[in-house]
């Protein structure tokens, strides 16, 4: 249903019959690709890890898991990550369909930014293991690999929606 249709629907309702304008409320105007229904669904299911991850932090706030500072700093900055960019992620799928990218660039465009949720909030916590740690160790580069995921994600995604 296209804009002027809706319009002329809503101003013909009885808004004493809820019969009338309820189906209004639910029409859907875009549908998602395949990939990125797929992906979404994918998505969605990562955030039961990062309510665990919420739960690990109320442990270490309330000072039931020894960590030194350091450690501290990166599990709130991995658990950060993880729901920003697993927001961010679906955001993006929505928008790669808007792009008309497809083949590689169209799974680069849906899958890099979720990618990079999992590799950025999974390398701060996995530079941060180790008793007493008060540096990254050498898995920070699952951090940086993130951070590149993230940047070609944005980027094809970017000019994929200015070149549509």
């Amino acid at each position: 249903m296209n804009n002027l249709t809706l319009s002329r629907r809503l101003r013909t309702l009885d808004l004493s019959n809820a019969h009338d304008w309820m189906p209004l409320m639910f029409e859907s105007t875009f549908a998602l690709s395949d990939a990125s229904r797929i992906l979404a669904g994918i998505v969605l299911l990562t955030v039961v890890t990062i309510e665990f991850g919420g739960l690990f932090l109320v442990k270490v706030a309330g000072g039931k898991v020894p960590l030194t500072e350091f450690q501290k700093a990166f599990s709130r900055a991995g658990h950060a990550h993880a729901g920003v960019l697993v927001i961010l992620g679906l955001v993006g799928l929505v928008l790669a369909d808007a792009t008309g990218l497809d083949g590689f660039w169209g799974w680069v465009a849906r899958a890099a930014i979720p990618l990079a949720a999992i590799l950025m909030s999974g390398g701060f916590f996995a530079a941060m293991a180790g008793r007493g740690r008060t540096e990254p160790n050498k898995a920070v580069v699952i951090l940086f690999a993130g951070a590149a995921s993230l940047a070609v994600g944005v980027l094809t995604l970017g000019i994929g929606l200015l070149a549509a």
